[in-house]
């Protein structure tokens, strides 16, 4: 999975607002090609499980309340250089700090709500996929 694929949720803001279509479109109209999604609904403690990595930092709880207050588009992308390419389509997690046209730009509301997660690094990209997909849904 290294180096051509990455991983992504949309998360429950902008699932809620309605802007799955709209960035889904952005990706695909960036060259990724889907490689897996599921429309699902985490748990607090699968959200918990996902966002273990930030256990101990003050912001831990709140994410993973929000991150189970609703459902997710998660997501593997495939494209040359998918990581590096996903960040910079995706920009700063203070949407105020992202570039214009980038999808926190146009979609997230604040740094807690910010529309959209992407893996970053191979090795994240290919947890969190495994953490989401069979490696039988992955195509």
């Amino acid at each position: 999975m290294a180096g051509n694929k990455t991983f992504t949720m949309i998360k429950p803001d902008a699932v809620k607002a309605g802007h799955i279509g709209a960035i889904l479109n952005q990706i695909c109209g960036a060259g990724f090609r889907i490689v897996a999604m599921k429309y699902t609904k985490l748990s607090a403690q699968k959200a918990g499980e996902f966002y273990e990595v930030h256990k101990e930092r003050p912001f831990y709880g709140e994410l993973v309340e929000f991150m189970s207050s609703g459902p997710i588009v998660a997501a593997v992308l495939e494209k040359d250089n998918a990581i590096e390419d996903f960040r910079k389509l995706i920009g700063a997690t203070n949407p105020a700090e992202a570039e214009e046209g980038t999808i926190r730009a146009r979609f997230a509301k604040s740094i807690g709500e910010n529309a959209v997660h992407g893996a970053d690094s191979d090795d994240n990209a290919l947890r969190e996929a495994s953490f989401h997909f069979a490696g039988t849904e992955m195509f």
